[in-house]
């Protein structure tokens, strides 16, 4: 639904990792799933249905220097050894428009990786999350 013309997008997102702002963020990515199964019984329909663990997940790309900045605090400069931290994506009020808050909870960095090639013109670093729940 049009409200005033508006929707959410990145140029409102204000995101935080363990509540410090980070600008140089050029994407991330989150989900949340809960595994689903059909109970079958006489016949050929489902008869009911069972609920299983409740898994969440994201990544984060950050430039460079965010990268860093985050290697410094980390033990041993090791971004998997920093400890669980949250990570907050506020999406500001435009014109009418309700705040949003995602607030992903229990995260900490799975991978320590870096890729760079001829003609890239900014350093870009993809850093995969472990997440424990997402506040939607």
């Amino acid at each position: 639904m049009l409200i005033n013309g508006n929707e959410y997008g990145w140029a409102q997102a204000v995101t935080t990792v363990a509540g410090i702002v980070v600008e140089g963020i050029t994407e991330i990515n989150y989900s949340d799933k809960r595994a689903k199964k059909d109970n079958y019984g006489a016949g050929s329909k489902p008869v009911s249905r069972s609920y299983g663990a409740y898994e969440a997940s994201g990544d984060v790309t950050l430039h460079m220097s965010e990268v860093e900045r985050l290697t410094n605090v980390a033990p041993g400069r090791d971004l998997t050894q920093l400890g669980m931290f949250d990570i907050t994506v506020t999406f500001a009020p435009q014109l009418g428009m309700s705040p949003v808050k995602h607030v992903l909870r229990g995260c900490e960095f799975t991978d320590n990786m870096r890729a760079m090639k001829q003609g890239d013109d900014k350093f870009d670093v993809k850093l995969t999350l472990i997440v424990a729940e997402i506040a939607w």
